[in-house]
């Protein structure tokens, strides 16, 4: 999952729109339109006001993707989850991931091993 994905969790979490994303933070709403667009990539300072403005977002995750164990239960928690076949021997759609979300805007996410 590219950055700007994870940018849009976020804003997607908050029922936020691109422009309220921005405001927020404290950006120019353009820079988050490069951003989300792949234009450009998202600079220290932009992660710095995403982070301050969201603090349950997880900085490791938002940066790398990637889900540090030692985490809590916010924006990025991620358990690894098997696949199993319920039929043997027939052609099986694979679940890629899981995402449950949580009435406080946090999220988990679950991806195969």
């Amino acid at each position: 999952m590219l950055i700007a994905e994870r940018i849009q969790m976020v804003i997607k979490m908050h029922n936020l729109t691109p422009s309220s994303f921005a405001d927020k933070i404290g950006v120019q709403r353009s820079n988050v339109s490069h951003v989300l667009s792949g234009r450009s990539k998202p600079g220290l300072d932009f992660l710095e006001k995403i982070l301050t403005g969201f603090p349950r977002v997880n900085a490791h995750w938002l940066i790398t993707g990637e889900v540090n164990d030692s985490s809590s239960a916010s924006y990025g928690e991620s358990n690894q989850v098997k696949n199993e076949s319920l039929m043997e021997g027939e052609d099986k759609n694979e679940i890629d991931r899981i995402v449950i979300f949580f009435t406080d805007g946090t999220f988990s996410e679950y991806k195969q091993a």
